[in-house]
């Protein structure tokens, strides 16, 4: 068992603040468009963050606020899978409240005074991380944490550690279920808040902060944030412009607990009294996690979309210009929810549709294709739709679109199965083109086959079907498709 190592700085850590401070001053005079340095934020850094940043404001466009909490050794890397003669110590170490540098609210205080004071000029990106340096160092050594940036080489490592299950690089041994309670943890849970109205006021409390446009909280969060708690959080950014939300799908019963709370979450953002316009809500799975968990917390082998939700989204994209939504809800719930309300800004539509299988019967799948219409019919700015679905082996989506400069939309039906669209189902997208533009107007008939032996995983099958429209962000399907490749010895559902 290797020893547990005491938190030391890392990167530019280990820099005093006037060197960080003339390192981001030379960049600036070098012509760099984004000071680098003070955009990743840690604990170790955000005492210093008010002065560094001071005179650089304007460069910064993108922060990501990193979590960091402490680290651990194997004796609390799976609480309750190795005897404990202390149960309340074991299940003190699955707790997420404090980080390295302090309990987490008092991080989140100091990090909002300082933004709260920067004038809202321009975009802004808030990337909100919480992990532990540890969660790659034992039974997910597959895990990075990494800024939002684009073409990044995402870095691999060959691990040996059979007490963890690992041999030459793969994982052959299931992750223990302690494990997954441990990394999957809901933030804050045990406190320092004695209720969930309490947790609310806490945030209700915090500064205002305008010139926050964008919030990501990524896939690489293993550990859960409430979704009824961050209507609170949204709520301290009153010019909010884009949400970027991929939590993790739950393992059991408690779903349904969740689900409750994602109907208070989208139930807000359809009273929300701000400029919100692109909302990209990405629930990842993994395909191997629940033949660990079944057998003791009795896991879905897939997800089972709640129709509640599905509704409750709808009305909150009504006022959205873009809207993405895979995994968490499905596109049949959106289509039916409304019949006569209009989306009059929505220009990008990307959902997931359970019925999409080669196994499912054809006529539930044209049906479904059949309100996708009726509801682009209510669409008069819709650009793009795409309905898709993929996992291990299957890949599909339904796409429609539009080419202004050619007068001229199309329909593809890309997978890897065919389907023969029928005559009535060409004519419904022949009329919302005609509807929304004029009968000179033409649609063109796509089909376009896959291989299902390319894809592994729902990461493969999202590249494979060029979609369009943001559905994730770019590290997090690169994470999403390293990972995979590390779990390729272990069984999947």
């Amino acid at each position: 068992m290797p020893p547990l190592s005491p938190h030391k700085p890392r990167g530019c850590d280990m820099l005093p603040p006037e060197i960080r401070d003339l390192i981001v001053q030379a960049l600036i005079q070098d012509g760099c468009t984004q000071a680098p340095l003070p955009a990743v934020l840690t604990p170790s850094r955000l005492a210093d963050f008010r002065s560094i940043i001071q005179r650089n404001r304007a460069l910064v466009d993108y922060i990501w606020f990193c979590l960091e909490l402490d680290d651990y050794d194997c004796t609390k890397c799976a609480p309750g899978h190795m005897p404990s003669p202390d149960l309340g110590e074991s299940m003190k170490s699955i707790t997420v409240t404090d980080t390295v540098k302090g309990p987490i609210t008092a991080l989140f205080e100091e990090l909002f005074s300082v933004l709260s004071t920067w004038d809202p000029v321009g975009d802004l990106v808030l990337d909100i991380s919480i992990y532990s340096p540890s969660d790659s160092e034992h039974w997910f050594k597959y895990l990075t944490f990494l800024p939002d940036y684009h073409g990044q080489t995402i870095p691999t490592k060959v691990s040996d550690d059979a007490e963890h299950g690992w041999v030459a690089g793969y994982q052959e041994d299931p992750t223990s279920c302690p494990a997954f309670l441990k990394v999957f943890h809901e933030v804050m849970l045990e406190g320092p808040f004695a209720s969930h109205q309490a947790e609310c006021a806490w945030w209700d409390r915090l500064p205002s902060v305008p010139a926050v446009t964008s919030v990501l909280l990524r896939q690489q969060n293993r550990r859960r944030w409430k979704p009824q708690v961050l209507p609170h959080m949204f709520a301290r950014f009153p010019r909010l412009e884009e949400v970027h939300y991929e939590p993790w799908r739950e393992w059991n019963s408690i779903q349904k607990s969740t689900d409750n709370s994602f109907l208070v979450l989208f139930a807000f953002i359809r009273r929300f009294n701000i400029p919100l316009k692109k909302l990209v809500v990405f629930e990842n799975f993994n395909q191997q996690y629940p033949t660990m968990m079944q057998d003791l917390l009795y896991t879905h082998s897939f997800r089972q979309p709640n129709p509640a939700v599905g509704r409750m989204v709808a009305l909150a994209s009504l006022h959205l210009e873009h809207l993405a939504a895979s995994f968490l809800v499905d596109a049949w719930d959106i289509f039916t929810t409304e019949t006569t309300r209009e989306w009059p800004s929505l220009t990008s539509l990307v959902l997931t549709s359970k019925v999409l299988r080669p196994d499912e019967d054809p006529v539930q799948i044209t049906a479904m294709l059949h309100a996708a219409a009726g509801a682009a019919m209510r669409m008069p700015r819709l650009e793009s739709m795409e309905i898709w679905h993929g996992r291990k082996g299957l890949a599909v989506v339904f796409r429609y679109r539009v080419v202004r400069s050619a007068r001229h939309a199309t329909i593809t039906w890309r997978a890897t199965w065919g389907l023969t669209m029928s005559a009535s189902l060409i004519r419904d997208w022949k009329a919302v083109v005609h509807r929304r533009y004029d009968d000179t107007w033409s649609l063109g008939v796509v089909q376009e086959r896959l291989d299902p032996v390319t894809i592994a995983s729902h990461g493969d099958a999202i590249l494979s079907l060029k979609l369009s429209g943001e559905v994730i962000r770019p590290v997090s399907l690169q994470q999403i498709r390293m990972e995979q490749k590390a779990l390729e010895g272990v069984k999947t559902v």
